[in-house]
């Protein structure tokens, strides 16, 4: 695929998510419903926090686009490393991780994470656009060009720090409201709660070598990680 339709689709993609990052936050705002939805801000949903993330990563991604574009094809080594870092170590394991668990736990039991009376304030549309196009504009973005990995260590322990950040993010807001942010914790033990939060990040550190592998599988040994001395 040319560089140019790779900036197409960068743009096209980034323009998806900045209307989502606009729209979906202003849902039943003045519903008495969805109070709960919007007390305390997007940052308590993993679901709206990654659609932030992937606008930044595909901002920063159309940034390098176009000055790869001005330069003649030179690479703009911090921004292509922060792209590269952005996407290796949150956007691809984040947005993975939000399809499969959304989707996992709505089948097994949708009341555990997206009650039914949502249905009437969020069209599929949204619940599909937030849960389920998420995850192949990663996998394309994987599949389209190649990106540099860190070094194991470092990429985990990245994506295990903002895990913990998370995780400690959800805690606060319970010990200050008495309320999970998702139901599935009130049906829960600590020891349940403990469980979950330690097999999420096992799934979490799983995807990153997934996403290493296809990035190996679809490049082979020409991407070195970004972060290796030579």
């Amino acid at each position: 695929m040319t560089k140019t339709t790779i900036c197409i689709y960068h743009f096209l993609v980034l323009n998806w998510y900045v209307f989502l990052n606009c729209y979906i936050p202003h849902i039943g705002k003045d519903n008495e419903k969805l109070k709960e939805f919007h007390d305390g801000g997007r940052s308590k949903y993993l679901t709206l926090l990654n659609l932030l993330l992937q606008a930044i990563f595909f901002g920063v991604a159309c940034l390098d686009d176009v000055l790869k574009r001005i330069r003649g094809g030179k690479n703009i080594k911090f921004i292509t490393s922060f792209r590269d870092l952005l996407f290796t170590t949150l956007a691809f394991p984040v947005s993975t991780f939000v399809f499969l668990v959304f989707w996992g736990l709505f089948y097994y039991d949708r009341s555990l994470v997206y009650p039914k009376g949502l249905d009437d304030f969020f069209p599929a549309w949204v619940n599909h656009a937030m849960h389920t196009s998420i995850f192949p504009f990663s996998l394309m973005e994987a599949i389209l060009q190649p990106h540099h990995y860190p070094p194991k260590k470092l990429g985990l322990s990245l994506l295990g720090a903002c895990n913990l950040a998370y995780i400690i993010r959800i805690l606060w807001r319970y010990s200050q409201t008495g309320n999970w942010v998702y139901p599935v914790f009130a049906s829960l033990n600590p020891l349940g709660i403990i469980i979950f939060f330690s097999a999420s990040y096992i799934l979490s550190a799983g995807i990153y070598l997934l996403g290493e592998k296809i990035n190996h599988w679809k490049w082979g040994t020409t991407v070195k990680p970004c972060m290796k001395k030579k």
